[in-house]
C-alpha cells in the first residue's frame, strides 16, 4: 500500500473515532454528468472498505443523465466491477439527515489497481499531475449561480419563484445585489453557510443575482484543483439538500427560463511556480507574458472543449447573443461579456476568470479542460489576440452554437484525447449521443390531450432533441388521441393527428404528419 492510500485510510479512521455516533457512511462517486452515485453502508462495514475490498461497477460513472446504462460502454467493460479507493480528506458529516451519517468520496480503479480513466476525478488528477511534473501549482476558486424555486408549479407549468415582501411575486426584476432579498431568505442561506462550515467547504461570498430567485455563492481559492472540484460538488449538494429541507428546490440548470438569466459556473485560476510566485504577475497592470500564453491556449482549445462546458441541450439556451453567455473565445480586462475576464486587483492575485461554463457542467471535467488549456498555451508559448472591450453583441460567434456541433468537435479533438484521455473522450461522447434522444411510453384510455410536461419534467425535456412517445390505447374503440402538446416553455405546438415524423434534412420544426391505425401509435416529436 502506497503512502497516500495509507494516509487516506488513517484520516477516515480518525474521523470515525472523533464521531462515534456515526451510524451510516455514504460512499459516493461522481459520474461524468456530475451526479453522485454510490451506496450506503453501516459504519461497521468500513473496515472492509478501508482494506480495499469495496467494489462498484466500472459503469457507475457512465450512466446517462437519467441514470440508465449506456449500452456501448457496458458492452465494452462487460459491466464488471472496479475497486474503490477512499479519498480520506473528503469524509464529512451530512448535517441535514436525521440519523448520524458521514460521506466519503471514492476513486474508481480497475481490478489491477489502475485508475479508471472514465472517473472524472481521475481525469482531473491526470492533468494536475502534469502541473506537478513542471513544478507548478494551479490555484482555483469556483463560483456557482443557482435558482431557488418554491415547491409546485405556476399556472403556466413553470417553476415558481418564492414570493417575497420586497418583490412580491414579480417576474420582471430580480433585484440584483439586493441585501433585502437575501434577508428574506436569511434562514435558508445561513443554514447553507453553517452546513458548509461543518463540512469544511470554504464558502466565501454570497450575493443576489440578476433574475428573480437567482443567487451566487463563491468559494475561496485553494491550491489543489481536486479539492476545488470536491468543494464545488459539495456546495451543490449542500444547497440542494438545505433547500429541500426548507420546502424549496435549488436548480443548477444552465437556463431554467428562456427569458431570464442563466446559471454560470465561473472559475478563477492562477498558477504558482516552485517558489510560490504567481506566474501571471509581472508587476504591471496588464500581467505577464505567461498570462497571455495561458489565455491563448484556452482560446485555441475552447471550440473542441465546449461539450464539457455545455453538456446538455438546455446548456445552449444560455449561450446566446445579447446576454452574458460568450459566443467566442474572447478575453479582456474587467469585461463580463468575454469568455475570459482578467479581474483588476493586486498583482499577486492576477488570475483568469473562465466564464464559459454553465452551472450544469461537471466541476472535475471543467477544471481539467481549463487547466489543460492553460498548459497547452504555456508549453507552446502561444500568442493571444488583443483584449476586447466590446459588449455582448460585437464579437463574431466562432464557438460551436449547437449541442450537436459541440459533440462533433469534441469527438474529433486530439487535444481532449491527448490531455484527458482517449477513453474519456469516447465515453463522454457516447453518453451525449444517447442523451440526444429518448423513448417514453404513455398509456391512455380516452380521447383527449397529452401535455409533454406530464410525461417528463421540464428539466428533462430541455435536455433532449427528440422524444419518441408510444401511445398504447386500452381500448381501440374509444378513439385516438387528438392533441399532443409539446411544451418547451415557449408557445406550445398542438399536433392534431396520431403520428408525426421529422423530415430528414429539414430544419427544426419541419415535420411530416402521418395517420396510423391500430392500437399503438408512435409520435416522434422534435423539440424546438
Amino acid at each position: 500500500m502506497n503512502q497516500a492510500k495509507e494516509e487516506s485510510r488513517k484520516a477516515i479512521r480518525r474521523f470515525l473515532e472523533r464521531h462515534p455516533e456515526t451510524e451510516t457512511v455514504e460512499l459516493v462517486l461522481t459520474d461524468l454528468n456530475g451526479i453522485f452515485r454510490g451506496k450506503w453502508l453501516p459504519v461497521e462495514a468500513m473496515d472492509k472498505v478501508l482494506d480495499g475490498q469495496f467494489k462498484m461497477p466500472l459503469t457507475a460513472v457512465t450512466p446517462d443523465i437519467w441514470g440508465r446504462d449506456v449500452p456501448e460502454l457496458c458492452e465494452r467493460t462487460g459491466d464488471g466491477d472496479g475497486i474503490c479507493d477512499v479519498v480520506g480528506s473528503s469524509i464529512r458529516p451530512l448535517p441535514w439527515l436525521s440519523r448520524p451519517t458521514a460521506q466519503v468520496f471514492l476513486q474508481l480503479n480497475t481490478e489491477d489497481g489502475s485508475p479508471w480513466g472514465f472517473d472524472p476525478r481521475v481525469v482531473l488528477g491526470k492533468v494536475f499531475e502534469q502541473y506537478r511534473e513542471r513544478g507548478l501549482t494551479p490555484v482555483c476558486a469556483p463560483e456557482l449561480e443557482f435558482y431557488l424555486f418554491a415547491e409546485g408549479r405556476d399556472n403556466e407549468g413553470r417553476p415558481k419563484i418564492p414570493a417575497t415582501r420586497v418583490n412580491g411575486d414579480c417576474r420582471i426584476g430580480g433585484q440584483l445585489y439586493s441585501t433585502e432579498m437575501m434577508q428574506e431568505q436569511a434562514t435558508l442561506l445561513h443554514e447553507i453557510r453553517e452546513a458548509c462550515a461543518l463540512m469544511q467547504v470554504p464558502l466565501d461570498g454570497l450575493l443576489k443575482e440578476l433574475a428573480p430567485g437567482q443567487y451566487e455563492l463563491n468559494l475561496h481559492h485553494v491550491d489543489n484543483p481536486l479539492q476545488a472540484a470536491d468543494n464545488a460538488q459539495l456546495l451543490k449538494q449542500v444547497i440542494k439538500s438545505v433547500a429541500r429541507k426548507h420546502g424549496q428546490v435549488a436548480s443548477f440548470m444552465a437556463k431554467p427560463f428562456g427569458d431570464r438569466d442563466g446559471n454560470g459556473f465561473h472559475t478563477h485560476v492562477s498558477v504558482l511556480d516552485g517558489e510560490g510566485r504567481n506566474i501571471f504577475d509581472d508587476g504591471t497592470d496588464k500581467g505577464s507574458e505567461a498570462l497571455r500564453h495561458a489565455i491563448a491556449g484556452l482560446a485555441e482549445v475552447m471550440p473542441e472543449s465546449m461539450l464539457v462546458f455545455a453538456p446538455h441541450l438546455n446548456s445552449w439556451r444560455r449561450l446566446q447573443r445579447g446576454v452574458h453567455g460568450p459566443l467566442a473565445p474572447t478575453w479582456g480586462y474587467e469585461n463580463r461579456f468575454v469568455a475570459m475576464r482578467i479581474p483588476n486587483g493586486e498583482g499577486k492575485a492576477r488570475r483568469i476568470e473562465h466564464r464559459i461554463g454553465g452551472a450544469d457542467a461537471n466541476p472535475y471535467l471543467s477544471l481539467a479542460v481549463i487547466l489543460a488549456g492553460i498548459l497547452h498555451g504555456l508549453d507552446n508559448r502561444l500568442t493571444a489576440q488583443e483584449p476586447t472591450t466590446a459588449g455582448p453583441g460585437k464579437p463574431q460567434a466562432t464557438l460551436p452554437n449547437t449541442w450537436t456541433a459541440a459533440l462533433e468537435s469534441f469527438e474529433n479533438s486530439g487535444f481532449i484525447a491527448d490531455q484527458l484521455g482517449a477513453d474519456f473522450r469516447q465515453a463522454f461522447a457516447a453518453i451525449k449521443r444517447v442523451e440526444q434522444s429518448a423513448h417514453i411510453h404513455v398509456r391512455v384510455g380516452t380521447r383527449g390531450e397529452i401535455g409533454m410536461n406530464r410525461v417528463l419534467p421540464a428539466a428533462r425535456l430541455q435536455e433532449l432533441t427528440m422524444v419518441t412517445v408510444g401511445l398504447c390505447h386500452l381500448n381501440a374503440g374509444c378513439g385516438n388521441i387528438t392533441k399532443v402538446i409539446c411544451a418547451m416553455r415557449r408557445k406550445p405546438d398542438f399536433i392534431t393527428v396520431e403520428r408525426l415524423v421529422v423530415l430528414p434534412g429539414h430544419g427544426e420544426g419541419q415535420m411530416r404528419l402521418v395517420k396510423t391505425a391500430g392500437q399503438k401509435e408512435w409520435l416522434v416529436v422534435r423539440l424546438l
